[in-house]
């Protein structure tokens, strides 16, 4: 084989790697039997969400992930797949299952999040969850119905003191 082209393969291992490494969630999906339309407003749902989606050679992709060290994905890059990159964690997989969803030509398989090859099942559960800043909303709410009801009861109390002088 040409020196030229053993260099360039090894230069795509290298960057599927390194995003394999870096990304909070990975996500590895068979996407056999959507249309090109499908696909395209796919990526722009996944491009809105900031989530990398390519369409790497399996023997490639595989090599990758051995060296990212997931060995457990390596499996799972059987068949017509595309992998999503993702800067947060749930992103990927919320977009993925909701589109698999409405078109049942998308196939989850599995992923890596947070550095762990995770399941099928794994993935679903991610993708019930809200994106991060849902999740700050939610907590910030936790932490401020405590104060809230402390108020209320003051101002209850507060209140009553009130109507009992009056």
């Amino acid at each position: 084989m040409n020196e030229a082209i053993i260099n360039s393969k090894k230069a795509v291992v290298s960057e599927i790697a390194e995003k394999m490494k870096n990304a909070q969630s990975t996500v590895v999906v068979e996407y056999r039997g959507l249309t090109v339309a499908e696909v395209t407003k796919l990526r722009r749902e996944l491009r809105a969400e900031n989530v990398d989606f390519k369409v790497y050679k399996n023997s490639l992709a595989q090599r990758a992930a051995v060296e990212a060290g997931a060995d457990d994905l390596a499996k799972d890059l059987i068949g017509p797949n595309a992998i999503a990159f993702g800067d947060d964690a749930v992103a990927p997989a919320r977009v993925l299952a909701k589109f698999a969803k409405e078109h049942e030509a998308l196939v989850l398989k599995s992923g890596i999040v947070e550095g762990k090859v995770v399941a099928l099942d794994t993935i679903q559960k991610l993708a019930t969850l809200p994106n991060r800043e849902g999740m700050i909303a939610k907590f910030m709410g936790c932490l401020q119905s405590p104060v809230r009801k402390f108020a209320c009861a003051v101002n209850a109390v507060k209140e009553q003191k009130e109507s009992a002088e009056a």
